[in-house]
């Protein structure tokens, strides 16, 4: 599996943040969807990285600065025919290398609270994140559970 920082030009990727987001309106209010449209996926603040296997799209997730210390994990995505394939630990890891790398101090994320959720939250659990308060703009939200990772 090839992980790269990507440019959001692909086709491929497009279209699974695509699915990304409209799959967020299934199990959520709009009110709480925090998924990150293109344009905003390329501010100068995040990192995007595409996972790839061959030609195909595997999955994706990006790291944006919330402060010198602090960043936060947005869009993870694994494309479905690559779901429980280890794609979403792969690019955490290098997320959580990098973020070390960086000088961050904490990583953050918000998810959802539906149960199809609930892979993403183990898969969190698993890396050591734990639930937290809310951060930076996010407020309380029935519909998010915020959580955390000190590095």
């Amino acid at each position: 599996m090839l992980i790269k920082v990507d440019d959001l030009q692909d086709q491929g990727i497009m279209r699974l943040l695509e699915e990304h987001r409209r799959e967020m309106f299934q199990y959520s209010p709009p009110e709480s969807i925090h998924a990150l449209d293109v344009a905003e996926l390329k501010h100068p603040s995040l990192t995007f990285w595409s996972a790839w296997q061959g030609d195909q799209i595997a999955g994706c997730g990006a790291l944006k600065e919330l402060s010198e210390t602090h960043a936060e994990v947005k869009s993870m995505r694994t494309a479905k025919v690559f779901l429980r394939r280890g794609v979403s630990s792969r690019l955490l890891e290098v997320m959580l290398s990098e973020a070390k790398s960086r000088g961050y101090r904490r990583l953050s994320l918000e998810t959802g609270t539906h149960k199809a959720f609930e892979p993403a939250i183990a898969l969190y659990r698993k890396f050591g994140f734990m639930e937290t308060a809310p951060f930076g703009e996010y407020s309380e939200d029935p519909h998010s559970l915020f959580m955390t990772k000190f590095i």
